[in-house]
């Protein structure tokens, strides 16, 4: 498996790269919408909605959503967005100590876990169009973003495999270890360290872009454990089968939907 994910990640990691680094802020928005309402789809079974027409109903209305957004997303309006993804990733590290809370599978649950899709996604999508569109460097700040994610998971994952002992969150990803959130905060804070450097950061606001970076990779933990959450919920492994040796683009995605905002956010506070 480890083999099948560094393969299919080899493959997919440049194109993601060339995207961001060649495409202009509004086809790299287009690029993410369709990409994101690929995991809205995955997350609308998530949430234990089947019937066909109604997952299309609400695939619909998120378009439009992304539409209506790309409208606002380089206005006032923006911050506030973004605060309310960041909000909402405060308030899911609650439902992640009372885990069972939504697990039955009535109409009021379904509507609670589509109502914090929107959260999910939204806020992470202005997210990366603010920071993509940010002069001068925005492509190089998104690129960092999703680095700094990725040196996040591969440091919890070797982390988790040598060090790994007592668990994260057992009830919920009996896989994820304190060592590995561990790891994932080194490599991140690392990876991202570098990031400003070469982005001419220098003193005081490295130093502060460091805390954010951890903060990022906390967030993107908790995206991670909000998602798995959903699938203990709904008694499956995977989101879905579209990325061999990933699952599906939610499995992908999770933790990029959690760090966005909080880094964006952060970002905007510190004037970088």
């Amino acid at each position: 498996m480890l083999l099948q994910r560094t393969l299919t990640a080899l493959v997919l990691a440049p194109l993601v790269i060339l995207t961001i680094l060649l495409s202009s802020t509004a086809v790299l928005a287009l690029i993410a919408a369709a990409v994101f309402l690929a995991a809205w789809w995955e997350w609308i079974r998530l949430s234990g909605l089947h019937r066909a027409s109604w997952c299309i109903a609400w695939l619909a209305l998120a378009a439009a959503l992304f539409a209506l957004l790309w409208r606002v997303h380089a206005t006032a309006l923006a911050p506030w967005l973004l605060a309310a993804g960041v909000a909402w990733w405060l308030l899911a590290c609650l439902w992640l100590r009372h885990f069972a809370f939504g697990a039955a599978p009535t109409r009021e649950n379904r509507g609670l876990k589509l109502l914090a899709g929107m959260f999910v996604m939204f806020p992470a999508w202005i997210a990366l169009a603010s920071i993509h569109g940010h002069r001068p460097h925005g492509h190089y700040w998104t690129l960092l973003a999703l680095l700094m994610i990725w040196a996040a998971d591969i440091g919890a994952y070797f982390s988790g495999r040598a060090f790994g002992r007592r668990k994260l969150a057992p009830q919920i990803s009996p896989g994820k270890t304190w060592a590995g959130a561990y790891g994932a905060l080194v490599a991140g804070v690392l990876v991202t360290l570098l990031g400003g450097w070469l982005l001419d950061v220098r003193g005081a606001r490295l130093l502060a872009l460091a805390v954010l970076a951890a903060l990022t990779v906390s967030a993107s933990i908790v995206g991670d454990l909000i998602e798995s959450l959903l699938k203990r919920h709904a008694r499956v492994k995977d989101s879905g089968t579209l990325i061999p040796g990933h699952g599906g683009l939610l499995d992908r995605l999770d933790s990029v939907f959690a760090a966005l905002p909080v880094f964006a956010a952060g970002l905007l506070l510190l004037g970088l």
